[in-house]
């Protein structure tokens, strides 16, 4: 669930900064048209005052002078040419333009000249002008509308189908707790009835079915425990992984096919504890799925099955669930995990997705599928 937070966080942040350098570079714009605003009157006023005011003998070169310096100020690119063509003058060029590089020079204006056609005069020359850095910006701003326009449209679909996500998990989360909670009362006749029978019977067989169905019953209890996990936090606890391990390879080699072919399940791990942090029944509902589809994979075939312990250096373990099966395609590698997808015939596609979503988000650990010559090999990285 925390992984899912981020894209939304994202998304906010980038639709507020957004917004706030837009309405930043807006009071800049608007900063900077009056003060064009202003310069333009103060030009046009010394014009007309050179003009009307003859009576005063005024000097029109005094206008002229305004005129050069409020081009200049205005920032816009200015190359004035004579009418052979050689450059008579220039304005606001940038810096790493200079008039001793002439293919720099002549290839900018050239730029100019496509910018805006250049005013030509055929008995005085021409002007070759560009845009100034006002004009330059706004013709970013309807792109970047149109980004903010699409992060805003994408935050709202993302946030109804996060919505309805979350309903939907929350619906399956109350069924899943409810199913736990109706397995309740049959599991309790159950465990009555069959200690009912452990004081009843003598034989050799029926101790050992009574034996087994113990352990199916107690099972039943810890798949009913799981379905009450789904949808609430998970626990922070030690769980021995070693333990652990040892008695699902023990619960499985019991229940492998012996007839018509032979499956050998059997654990290897240091004999001694080895201490991850996490959610006991969550972490052995993610091995059984490994355990089952290593199972499986085998594929009607003897082989063997092997649950592995190997501590980490750093802390916590890797735990293996590895067969000697044919493998994983190459071509399926990166679509194991997920939802949905299944290379069974009445397959859900769901452990494997749902396994590596207990391990990352619910332990922050990560689930892989390792390289190895033979088989298939998965690997539960948990920290300790």
């Amino acid at each position: 669930m925390r992984r899912r937070r981020w894209p939304v966080v994202a998304m906010v942040l980038g639709v507020l900064g957004l917004l706030v350098w837009y309405v930043a570079y807006t009071q800049h714009v608007v900063t900077q048209l009056r003060a064009a605003a202003a310069g333009q009157g103060r030009m046009y006023a010394r014009i007309y005052e050179a003009l009307q005011d003859t009576s005063l003998n005024a000097d029109p070169t005094i206008a002229l002078l305004d005129l050069s310096s409020q081009i200049r100020e205005s920032g816009l690119p200015l190359v004035l040419t004579d009418k052979n063509g050689r450059v008579s003058a220039t304005a606001n060029l940038p810096a790493d333009i200079a008039l001793t590089d002439s293919v720099r020079f002549w290839r900018y204006l050239m730029e100019l000249d496509r910018e805006n056609p250049p005013i030509v005069q055929p008995a005085v020359g021409a002007v070759h002008f560009g845009d100034n850095a006002i004009v330059s910006g706004l013709r970013f701003i309807p792109l970047l509308q149109a980004l903010g326009i699409t992060l805003l449209v994408g935050f709202g679909i993302y946030a109804l189908v996060e919505r309805g996500r979350a309903e939907r998990e929350k619906v399956w989360a109350g069924m899943a707790r409810e199913a736990a909670h109706q397995l309740g009362t049959p599991l309790s006749a159950l465990t009555g009835w069959i200690e009912l029978l452990e004081e009843t019977v003598t034989g050799t067989t029926a101790s050992r079915a009574v034996e087994a169905m113990t352990q199916d019953v107690q099972r039943l209890e810890r798949v009913s425990h799981r379905f009450e996990r789904i949808g609430r936090p998970p626990r922070d606890e030690r769980v021995d992984a070693t333990a652990l391990v040892q008695r699902l390879a023990d619960y499985f080699a019991a229940r492998a096919p012996t007839l018509a072919r032979t499956v050998t399940i059997r654990s290897e791990h240091p004999g001694v504890p080895v201490l991850v942090r996490g959610d006991q029944v969550l972490l052995e509902w993610v091995l059984e799925v490994l355990i089952k589809n290593a199972m499986d994979a085998l594929g009607g075939r003897n082989g063997e099955v092997v649950v592995s312990v190997t501590p980490s250096p750093e802390g916590g373990a890797r735990i293996r669930v590895q067969d000697d099966g044919p493998g994983v395609p190459r071509k399926l590698r990166k679509r194991i995990f997920d939802a949905g997808f299944t290379t069974k015939d009445r397959g859900w596609g769901i452990g494997l997705s749902l396994a590596r979503r207990i391990v990352e988000e619910n332990h922050h650990g990560r689930l892989v599928l390792a390289e190895t010559d033979r088989g298939a090999a998965f690997d539960v990285i948990l920290h300790g």
